[in-house]
């Protein structure tokens, strides 16, 4: 599907609550299809405390240009200031300088230069918040064209957010259109351990469209509307009650109803639309709307190694972040499906690596070998992993971890996690795997590793890797076809290890392990499981039975 528009690094947030939305995949006017905006439930792991969020490395505090009060601005407007004032944008002004202080001061703030010609700590932010936002400007009007609003409401994510799609505030409001948790979800952004989709500039976007709509259809005027996108619809219907009156600039006069920041709110959007209006004459660089990157949407399954994935089409993975901000971890969430924004010239290679499993290296994943001492709690502690998520991934319900099982864990974005790229196979080492594929008799089952089948089948680790050409274990998927030798001398030992002993049939009791069991009949785990063919993940039942030969 492809993208005629950008993809943001940077995307304004606002912060309030509101209704549901459910779109499909949208066309443009000119046939073009949009990334399409699934409405998608929060996960169940979801982090209860919204505010860890911002505790990402990824996650950047707004700029502090952002919440740059009146009373903190000073300086006369100048000629060439008083000369954009003419010029009316879109949204019609209701008000003249002299009329609102705060409007003038923020249109001076924004633009101004210092007596030596430089610019102003607010000019130069704004001259980043340009910069921003060429890469997304033109999806943002095309969606906004398209749901017939006006078009200077493109720029508000300026005032936002300054379009930084990594954007937090200390509120917890996230991405370039600021959405607290509650409203995105209600807004059909998903919210939760995997992924922010606040931080999704496409998705946020419709998102940000059908708030909008839904506060003007509420109000009946824009400048209503924008407050309550700054403070919340039921803040603004109150205010309205309790003042008598209907519009924005009479409730505003009364500082008791309104904070000083929304007061302030729709007058500073006000400036901001005037200098993008004027941007030659006030001495800035014009906008370029034919920066956008052409990307192409790709969807992919659950529990997809998006490392792995990025790796294979030679994107290293800040760049992977840069195209999709939204994804908090390395892999994405194992129960639903999810959209991949990518370039155009790198769809070949991700469908390619994506038709072909068994090409798909675990890089996003860490495998831990649990030690004496470790708890669930613990570990979710020390990757920053809620437990059930822990416990799902690696199909466990009991609550006790023994000292030598591997776990697997989902890495998160930071160069600690990340893995080396993999390189092609020596030819010596392609031969061996062509015929350890004609020669194949196990395959690999959900939570093997390496090891686990090498102790199993009772063959060395080693002999297991050069049998099949590999030149470590961490490349195993599920569904790979192993060549493991001498599995006749494996039932021959097992015949040995057997004889003269007792057989006896133990059935599984609730709460039984195979570690507790082995430990009853004063037998080593290994044997058990290699009587049983079991390995260290598979999973007994009460009603199993296993054999056991006792002495």
């Amino acid at each position: 599907m492809r993208i005629a528009s950008a993809v943001m690094i940077s995307l304004v947030l606002l912060a309030t609550a509101c209704a549901t939305r459910e779109t499909g995949p949208t066309t443009s006017s000119s046939g073009a299809q949009l990334p399409p905006s699934p409405f998608l439930e929060a996960n169940q792991c979801a982090l209860d405390e919204e505010k860890k969020l911002a505790g990402e490395p990824e996650a950047q505090d707004l700029d502090p240009e952002l919440s740059a009060e009146p009373s903190d601005l000073s300086g006369e407007l100048t000629a060439e200031e008083r000369e954009a004032l003419k010029n009316e944008p879109e949204i019609q002004f209701q008000l003249t300088v002299t009329e609102n202080e705060a409007f003038a001061k923020y249109f001076h703030f924004f633009t101004a230069k210092d007596k030596d010609g430089n610019p102003g700590k607010g000019r130069k932010a704004f001259e980043l918040w340009l910069e921003r936002s060429q890469q997304f400007l033109p999806y943002v009007r095309q969606v906004f064209r398209e749901r017939g609003l006006p078009e200077d409401l493109v720029f508000l994510p300026f005032a936002e957010s300054g379009y930084n799609a990594w954007a937090y505030s200390r509120a917890g409001a996230a991405g370039m259109w600021q959405f607290m948790p509650f409203t995105g979800r209600k807004f059909g952004l998903t919210v939760d351990w995997w992924s922010d989709e606040r931080r999704d500039p496409y998705k946020a976007t419709h998102a940000a469209a059908d708030y909008l709509t839904v506060l003007h259809n509420m109000f009946g005027d824009w400048y209503l509307a924008l407050a309550a996108y700054n403070a919340g619809e039921g803040r603004i219907s109150r205010a309205l009650r309790k003042s008598g009156t209907d519009n924005f600039f009479d409730l505003a006069k009364d500082r008791r109803l309104l904070a000083l920041e929304t007061r302030d709110y729709v007058p500073k959007f006000l400036a901001i639309i005037k200098i993008v209006k004027n941007l030659e004459s006030l001495g800035f660089k014009p906008l370029n709307w034919n920066e956008a990157p052409q990307l192409e949407t790709v969807e992919v399954q659950g529990g997809t190694d998006l490392l792995a994935m990025s790796t294979s089409c030679d994107i290293d993975w800040k760049q992977f972040q840069t195209l999709n901000p939204s994804f908090r971890r390395h892999v994405s969430n194992p129960e639903q499906k999810c959209t991949v924004y990518l370039p155009a010239d790198k769809l070949t290679a991700v469908n390619d690596y994506l038709s072909k499993p068994n090409a798909r290296p675990y890089a996003g994943w860490l495998s831990y070998r649990v030690r004496s001492g470790d708890s669930w709690w613990a570990l979710s502690r020390r990757f920053d992993t809620p437990i059930a998520v822990l416990k799902k991934l690696n199909n466990i319900s009991s609550n006790t971890l023994r000292p030598g099982e591997h776990l697997m864990i989902p890495g998160k974005g930071g160069a600690k996690y990340a893995a080396a790229k993999y390189s092609e196979p020596t030819p010596a080492r392609a031969k061996t795997q062509a015929i350890a594929q004609k020669r194949a008799n196990y395959v690999v089952q959900t939570g093997d590793t390496l090891w686990d089948i090498a102790q199993h089948h009772n063959v060395s680790l080693n002999t297991l890797r050069r049998a099949n050409g590999l030149s470590s274990g961490k490349n195993l998927s599920v569904g790979q076809r192993l060549y493991i030798p001498d599995t006749g001398g494996v039932k021959q030992r097992i015949e040995e290890q057997s004889d003269g002993n007792r057989l006896v049939t133990h059935k599984v009791r609730r709460g039984d392990t195979l570690w507790d069991i082995a430990r009853r009949y004063n037998v080593s785990p290994q044997r058990l499981m290699t009587w049983n063919n079991l390995n260290k993940r598979s999973v007994i039942r009460p009603g199993d039975k296993l054999k056991v030969y006792v002495e």
